[in-house]
């Protein structure tokens, strides 16, 4: 058993034992929650570890095992064997046991009831299936009866709730957590087995450390308003003088400079340095080599191994070494072994991150299907009708014949009932920061203008883009070469893994890069994503080439920042780098004007004075645009002119949503980064009340660590108050206050100070919002955080966490009962989901809708508010494919395939439909249906059906014929109807532009087969609203099945 002081040495070493010991039995201990009687739930994947370890040391016959663990964690109690028993329940398939007896038993062990099963501690039953999520299982159960006989156990996945491995039996074990019920709890020191050996990192910090832990504890429990409710600590937190006995029969392996007992000689030396210089590295290597040492080079992923195997490989070194995929947490050298084992990260000096053998998917990968999902009481839009409200699913009466219903209120008292095979005209509203949407009147004349009019504005902008995007790929411009080893080294040194989107993206900058077009290409993603590492790549491919490269930004701080990111990234490498802003004297810009004349400037960067008519460069071959919604008309227009003829890459920090990427296919290149980079700590996110003792111990903390503090107060009225509050409390702090009324040199001098680290906190407004990149400050305190949006929050905690150091993030709040509801929502979302590292799903949907409104034009903000972004996509879609059938029809464009099979309209007397009996959940139900109606290929169907049988057992007939339903929709459109309709035993089939080319071979198969079935099929021609129709009445078809049988004979 390894005992580390924190949480994080126990993580890094946890990750170095299981990477080089891979069929050890490894069991991580965490602690349940951060501190003890903290508000937060306890974390769910924690106790499961807590479980499964506590059931192998008390019930596993084969007791060998590694233990990982920290202080925090083993202070806590837990309940013991016999309780643990208690609280078990074992079942095997055949076993007999009476469904109902074992829901009041799960009842009792305080499982919760749910729809579906996404957390531990969870149940759900539908018809015979049990779900069930015990503590001690890494994975869900499904458990089907026959019944009160079981007749088959499997695992199953949360995110697709789809069952993966069969299982002759397995035990349930309920919350192992010490409650006020417990009466017999035990710490882990009185399971783990007396032969056990304990190592401790320090053992007089165990002491001391426990001792300040059990302090705290009592001290937390002494403060709360509700005593009564909670766990005493003598019974929560471990005694810490009967630790002091209990660790006398252990055998005991101390790492402490301090002791004065038996020397352990370990004959290990630590990796050297070698500040990045391949020739110090390879220079070592022979040594060793000759030496007779066996050499290892362990690489972080297979991305890594490449690109050092590359490098090896262009500087000639001829004993290569074949690096291998181990991620150690640091490089050493064993003499007495004569084993090297070096680390990539090392070398490059890139930041390690620990990576878990184990992982647990919880809420937060079903977090976006929930925020996507429908609930009663959203708003939606119809594509024909406008916004309304949805109250529900609803079973109404057609000519005696059931049919589920979406029920949907619009104005006062207008109601529609939507049949469910019209769902895809449905769209759950998503505008502007949840802001509540206009509701329009049934057969309102302003819903069907403002289409109009959005159509019309989208189809210019689509033109415009499909134009520009076409004429491009007509012309040519410079072929760059293929990567260089510097290039290679340069994306090695990056100190964050690679995510597989920059990896993507990266590809997709080499390739325009690398052809003969010019390339123009956008790419967006969240604050600290890694774009501005690609620009660098990008930039440095050019410099490699003999180019020069612009980087144009919106503002003097951002080209000074950018400035220090590019030159210290590129400081290894033969490349020159200046910036030109406002703080520059005229004898300086005079000075880089002139060498960027001559060729001397490799990259330089600045604002718009970069395309001004006197900058003459030597050979510009790439020009980097930073946020160029940013920009004034006047330098959009120059830019115009300049991308025509070099390659031009933008970022942009505000998302677009991955469907709006597909939308512009073969209108805009586009790459889109969705994740942050994997080995960058989570920020510590906490909910604080207005604590001086907590505001001075954090910024003391941060500056004793050289960090820097952003303390946003959005009041102006008071800014200089809490200035002067934050002086009394921290009294050695140099503090700068900044705000929007400073005029703009003011403010820019300011931040830069900041920047270069001559003040430690800067008390500000939410001009710190975006732009700002100060990797130094890892300390953020939002005062009143209730009164921000989820996406403001979201953006100014991303100003912290953007280095290798731990942030901090402190959302000051009054109590929780003083909040809005929607306050709550929001605070709660933040704090919850930035301990798992992705907060920024919730925020996305609001960031992405401005991040559309950005990328197609300040009006496009207005219409997509005015209608919600999927129905304005839905619109953006249409003129894009009527745009490539008419405008560009030569071009041969691709275009988006759902809108034919999806919109196709169908309407049916028959009874189809997921009967209560077989999803009993209504919001599932939806779910489910809006899932089908989006099916267009039949590996999809199949495997939908697949995962209805799974999930809820056997199909009913009416479901059966509900999936058939996608089918003949298909089969509809393949034969050119745009509407069919069965009702009566009648199947009627709509045909729009029915004297075109297309129609024409439809037509004439509708007529091949009419000659041998006159008595069963008739045609007409009818004029519509939307235009002349032609009409095709088919006669006995009772079924869906009958329905696809024909118009398969008709199509073949």
């Amino acid at each position: 058993m390894f005992i580390f002081n924190s949480k994080e040495d126990s993580l890094y070493f946890l990750n170095d034992i299981e990477t080089l010991n891979p069929n050890k039995q490894i069991f991580y201990f965490p602690e349940t929650t951060k501190e003890p009687y903290s508000d937060k739930e306890p974390n769910n994947y924690n106790l499961l570890q807590r479980t499964e370890l506590t059931e192998h040391l008390n019930f596993s016959k084969n007791k060998n095992s590694i233990i990982v663990t920290h202080l925090r964690a083993i202070s806590e109690n837990q309940v013991n064997k016999n309780e643990l028993k208690k609280s078990s329940i074992k079942l095997k398939v055949d076993q007999n046991i009476s469904f109902d007896k074992l829901n009041e038993e799960l009842f009792e062990l305080n499982f919760r009831r749910e729809d579906f099963v996404v957390e531990p501690g969870e149940f759900a039953i539908r018809g015979g299936i049990l779900d069930i999520f015990p503590y001690s299982s890494q994975t869900p159960y499904r458990i089907e009866f026959f019944g009160d006989e079981i007749t088959r156990i499997r695992s199953f996945d949360i995110e697709s709730q789809r069952s993966e491995k069969n299982h002759q039996s397995i035990k349930i074990i309920s919350n192992i957590q010490v409650s006020k019920k417990s009466k017999n709890i035990q710490n882990i020191f009185d399971i783990i087995n007396d032969e056990t050996i304990i190592y401790f990192q320090c053992i007089n910090l165990f002491n001391s450390e426990l001792q300040k832990i059990v302090e705290n504890a009592k001290l937390r429990f002494d403060n709360s308003l509700n005593k009564e409710d909670l766990v005493h600590p003598e019974n929560l937190i471990i005694n810490t003088h009967s630790v002091k006995k209990q660790l006398k029969k252990f055998k005991k392996v101390e790492f402490d400079s301090m002791s004065s007992k038996i020397d352990f000689k370990f004959n290990i030396q630590p990796q050297p340095s070698f500040n990045k210089s391949f020739n110090l590295l390879i220079k070592d290597l022979k040594n060793k080599s000759l030496a007779g040492y066996n050499v290892s080079l362990c690489c972080t992923n297979n991305q890594q191994k490449k690109r050092l195997s590359q490098i090896f490989e262009d500087l000639n070194y001829e004993d290569a070494i074949d690096p291998i995929i181990l991620p150690l947490s640091s490089g050493f050298i064993d003499i007495d072994e004569k084993m090297v084992f070096y680390t990539d990260h090392q070398i490059f000096e890139r930041y390690h991150k620990f990576k878990f053998r184990k992982t647990y998917k919880n809420k937060l990968s079903i977090a976006l299907k929930q925020i996507n999902s429908l609930n009663k009481g959203d708003y939606v839009t119809h594509i024909d009708h406008g916004i309304g409200k949805y109250v529900g699913l609803q079973k109404i009466e057609v000519d005696g014949k059931m049919q589920e219903s979406m029920k949907i209120i619009y104005g006062e008292r207008d109601v529609l009932f939507l049949s469910i095979h019209a769902i895809h005209k449905i769209s759950k509203y998503n505008g502007k920061d949840g802001k509540t949407p206009k509701l329009y009147k049934l057969g309102s004349k302003a819903w069907a203008l403002l289409k109009q009019k959005t159509k019309k504005n989208v189809k210019k902008i689509a033109y415009d883009l499909i134009k520009v995007y076409a004429e491009r790929k007509q012309k040519k411009g410079f072929k760059y070469d293929r990567d260089s080893y510097l290039q290679n080294e340069l994306e090695a040194s990056f100190i964050y893994e690679d995510t597989d989107d920059q990896l993507k993206v990266t590809k997709d900058i080499k390739n325009d890069m690398e052809s003969e077009q010019p390339m123009d290409r956008l790419i967006c993603g969240d604050v600290g994503f890694g774009k501005t590492e690609l620009a660098i790549r990008a930039a440095f491919k050019a410099v490699d080439n003999n180019k020069q490269v612009a980087v144009l930004v919106p503002t003097t701080i951002l080209a000074f920042q950018h400035y220090k990111t590019f030159s210290s990234r590129l400081d290894q490498l033969p490349v020159t780098v200046d910036y030109l802003n406002r703080f520059k004297s005229s004898k300086e810009k005079s000075s880089i004007i002139e060498k960027l004349n001559k060729g001397k400037i490799d990259i330089i960067i600045g604002t718009h004075q970069l395309i001004n008519d006197k900058i003459n460069y030597k050979d510009l071959g790439l020009l980097i645009i930073d946020e160029e919604q940013k920009f004034g008309v006047a330098v959009k227009d120059k830019l115009k002119s300049i991308r025509k003829n070099i390659d031009v890459l933008t970022l942009s920090a505000t998302p677009i949503p991955r469907t709006l990427q597909f939308s512009l296919m073969a209108a805009r290149d586009l790459s889109l980064i969705t994740t942050p980079p994997p080995n960058r700590h989570p920020i510590e996110t906490s909910v604080i009340r207005f604590d001086s003792n907590i505001i001075s111990q954090s910024i003391r903390y941060e500056m004793d660590r050289g960090g820097q503090v952003f303390f946003v107060n959005n009041k102006i009225q008071n800014i200089e108050d809490i200035s002067n509050l934050i002086q009394n409390l921290v009294p050695e702090a140099r503090i700068a206050v900044a705000h929007g009324r400073l005029n703009g040199k003011t403010l820019e001098s300011l931040m830069i100070k900041f920047i270069n680290k001559e003040f430690d906190v800067l008390v500000s407004t939410t001009i710190i919002e975006s732009g700002l990149d100060v990797p130094n400050a890892n300390t953020i305190f939002i005062n009143n955080a209730n009164h921000f949006g989820l996406s403001d929050l979201h953006q100014m905690r991303g100003r912290v966490g953007r280095s290798n150091k731990k942030a901090f993030c402190y959302l000051i709040t009054p109590e929780y009962s003083k909040m809005t509801d929607e306050a709550k929502k929001r605070i709660t979302a933040l704090d919850y989901y930035s301990e798992l590292g992705s907060g920024f799903n919730i925020a996305m949907k609001d960031l992405e809708i401005r991040g559309a409104g950005d990328l197609l034009g300040g009006e496009q903000s207005g219409f997509i508010n005015e209608m919600g972004f999927d129905t304005y996509q839905k619109i953006l879609d249409e003129a894009i494919n009527e745009l490539k059938d008419n405008d560009f029809k030569n071009l041969d464009l691709e275009k988006n395939q759902f809108s034919k099979k999806g919109n196709m309209i169908f309407e049916t007397d028959l009874e189809l439909m997921f009967p209560n009996d077989f999803v009993n959940s209504s919001k599932e139900r939806l779910n489910l249906y809006t899932k089908l109606n989006k099916i267009i290929c039949q590996d999809k169907l199949d495997s939908f059906r697949s995962e209805l049988i799974d999930r809820f057992g056997a199909l009913p007939n009416m479901v059966e014929e509900l999936l058939k339903t996608i089918e003949l929709r298909w089969l509809s459109a393949e034969l050119g109807f745009d509407k069919i309709v069965l009702k009566r035993n009648i199947l009627m089939g709509y045909i729009k532009n029915f004297d075109s080319e297309e129609q024409k071979i439809h037509l004439d198969w509708l007529f091949q087969y009419s000659l041998n079935n006159q008595n069963s099929i008739s045609f007409s021609q009818k004029k519509f609203n939307d235009g002349e129709k032609f009409i095709v009445k088919i006669q006995k078809i009772n079924s869906i099945s009958k329905a696809i049988q024909v118009l398969s004979k008709i199509k073949n």
